[in-house]
């Protein structure tokens, strides 16, 4: 018998069909790019797309990108950017067949047309093809009224707030801002690669807002209800800790390793009058400077609410001097008197005069502690803008009377001898913050208030920094969520603090986006005939806290005898100075030498 052997080979078949096509669109416009031919059916097949190598998943994309339809029968793209220029691949499989089919895109620039209201932001987006490495940002250039090109600078080295910002640098989106367009900013703008080639031009216009009316001013003041002032007492508690927070992260900044200290309630407090007397763009504006959303209802009434839950510790002072030139409004002068206690106050003939009543309405607003806040006033004086304010504290368990001295550590590491603030057994709470990266302290003073001691790991100016960068709104009400324990026997050192310090608020103004205070600001409760310039700002603090205190409970637990937890403030913090009942910070400051 003879044996037999089968031998069966199995041959697998694959078949491929290739197309590649090229395709042109104009930038801004839509496409779809199918996957089969017309005469080609595929009805089971697996479908996969890909855009310059990586994956197009079917999730959905951000607004330009590629989008599947028909689980993959078609590709669509709207609208079109230089983004989307690249190769797109489709890949077709079903049993013993595969079809590839490629598209390469290519995106044409347009002249894009921009109409755009003075006042306000302006986006110019321009994009690098996504299909090429980035070899650096776009140039922008503006062609003038008489055709010369100019190239745009998008940093400004003066420290002086930016005309124009870079959205995402080192990008494909090389998208630009516009700050504050005015009719002078129309013009022709072009975006160009490193290399060489045009990616977009745009023809902006831009059309000056016409000087808002100022009848409003003449009607009755609104009339809150009980929900309105509700929702304006929530919104206002939000509003002042991320506001404070802002204005932290502008100040720190302009003396680094001095001592710092301002009160974001009474700053706050004077942008909230001029808000009251604003309209048209300057209202906006100024709504956005303090985080208060747009027209927000009895908000003025709430602030003289939280106004009085604070008078028992807080001294402030916040004035509004004025050229008696100007027509100053029934309304607005009435309702600055009631809601905020300011009296708008006539500027005087002479410079000398007005220094002198200026500096007078001070010391006695802040009981001589402020005495010489300003040198002089300008004798075309429009506005000048005031705001003053001290803070007097007791702490509420008393700290030894008996005089101590010890050694503060700078943040070079010099040594410095200071008086002390120290008790073996303080009644305080104590805790590491892990999202701000310092211990932190908190006292009881009287009048319902709190001081927040923020101690960085170090006394070097990098761990004090690390701190101020994370002093965010949300860090610092999860700092005050987390302290609110009953306090607890620690071991305290603090040293005795003395701060007198004015920042720069035209700086700081600006930097809050309120520019326009400076030029022509809409302000009919002050004048319904012309835009008002600012000519001045002004902002003092004074802060004295020492071994004085008040004697309070719990003298019992303070007796006990067993280990204490230590908290030594040797070396440079921050300090919040926390009004319990409203939820607001008064002062916010950074102690680097005492």
């Amino acid at each position: 018998m003879k044996r037999q052997a089968l031998v069966c080979l199995f041959l697998q078949l694959t078949f491929e069909f290739f197309s590649c096509t090229n395709v042109r669109i104009l930038q801004g416009s839509s496409v779809d790019l199918p996957c089969f031919f017309p005469s080609v059916s595929f009805p089971d097949a697996n479908i996969t797309w890909t855009f310059n190598g990586q994956t197009i998943k079917a999730s959905p994309p951000p607004t330009g990108s590629a989008r599947l339809i028909k689980k993959g029968l078609y590709v669509s793209i709207s609208p079109v950017t230089p983004a989307s220029g690249g190769e797109y691949m489709c890949l077709a499989s079903m049993n013993d067949a595969e079809m590839i089919r490629i598209f390469n895109l290519t995106v044409d620039p347009v002249h894009s047309i921009i109409k755009a209201s003075g006042g306000f932001d302006v986006s110019l987006p321009c994009y690098l093809p996504s299909s090429r490495p980035i070899l650096g940002n776009a140039l922008w250039f503006k062609e003038t009224i008489g055709g010369k090109r100019i190239q745009l600078r998008l940093e400004d080295d003066s420290g002086n707030e930016e005309k124009l910002v870079l959205v995402y640098p080192d990008d494909h989106d090389q998208t630009i801002i516009l700050k504050r367009a005015n009719a002078e900013d129309s013009g022709i703008y072009s975006c160009e690669s490193a290399e060489g080639e045009n990616l977009h031009t745009i023809h902006l216009f831009v059309k000056d807002p016409d000087i808002p009316s100022c009848e409003e001013f003449n009607k009755a003041p609104e009339i809150c209800q009980e929900e309105e002032r509700r929702t304006a007492e929530l919104v206002l508690k939000e509003s002042m800790t991320e506001f404070s927070m802002k204005l932290y992260s502008h100040l720190k900044d302009q003396h680094p390793s001095n001592n710092l200290l301002f009160s974001p309630i009474s700053i706050n407090g004077i942008l909230s009058l001029l808000l009251l007397g604003a309209n048209g763009n300057t209202r906006s504006a100024l709504e956005r400077a303090i985080c208060l959303p747009h027209n927000l209802r009895c908000v003025h009434f709430q602030i003289k609410k939280q106004r009085e839950k604070m008078a028992a510790s807080l001294q402030m002072a916040s004035q509004i001097f004025y050229n008696p030139q100007m027509n100053m409004s029934e309304s607005f002068t009435n309702q600055s008197i009631d809601y905020y206690e300011a009296k708008p106050i006539k500027l005087l003939e002479s410079s000398e005069d007005n220094t002198k009543m200026i500096n007078q309405w001070v010391a006695n607003k802040t009981k001589n502690k402020i005495t010489n806040l300003i040198d002089s006033v300008s004798p075309n004086a429009q506005l000048v803008l005031i705001n003053a304010v001290t803070f007097s504290g007791q702490w509420k368990f008393k700290f030894n009377e008996k005089p101590a001295k010890g050694y503060f550590t700078k943040l070079n590491g010099d040594l410095v001898k200071v008086p002390l603030v120290f008790h073996s057994n303080y009644m305080a709470s104590m805790s590491h913050v892990p999202e701000l990266k310092a211990q932190v302290a908190k006292f009881l003073l009287t009048g319902d208030n709190s001081l927040y001691i923020l101690l960085p790991p170090t006394n070097t100016l990098t761990d004090l920094q690390e701190v101020e960068r994370r002093m965010t709104d949300g860090n610092v009400q999860r700092m005050i969520q987390q302290l609110n324990a009953s306090p607890q026997p620690i071991e305290v050192t603090l040293p005795q603090i003395k701060l007198d310090v004015e920042p720069d608020m035209i700086a700081l103004l600006k930097k809050l986006g309120l520019s326009s205070l400076f030029e022509g600001a809409h302000l009919c409760g002050f004048s319904s005939e012309r835009p008002l310039v600012l000519d001045e700002a002004k902002h003092k603090a004074f802060l004295s806290l020492s071994q004085r205190g008040v004697e309070a409970g719990a003298v019992t637990t303070m007796s006990f005898s067993r280990s204490f937890a230590s908290f030594s403030a040797l070396r440079p913090f921050i300090l919040l100075l926390w009004n319990n009942e409203a939820n607001t910070p008064l002062f916010i400051g950074r102690v680097t030498e005492p």
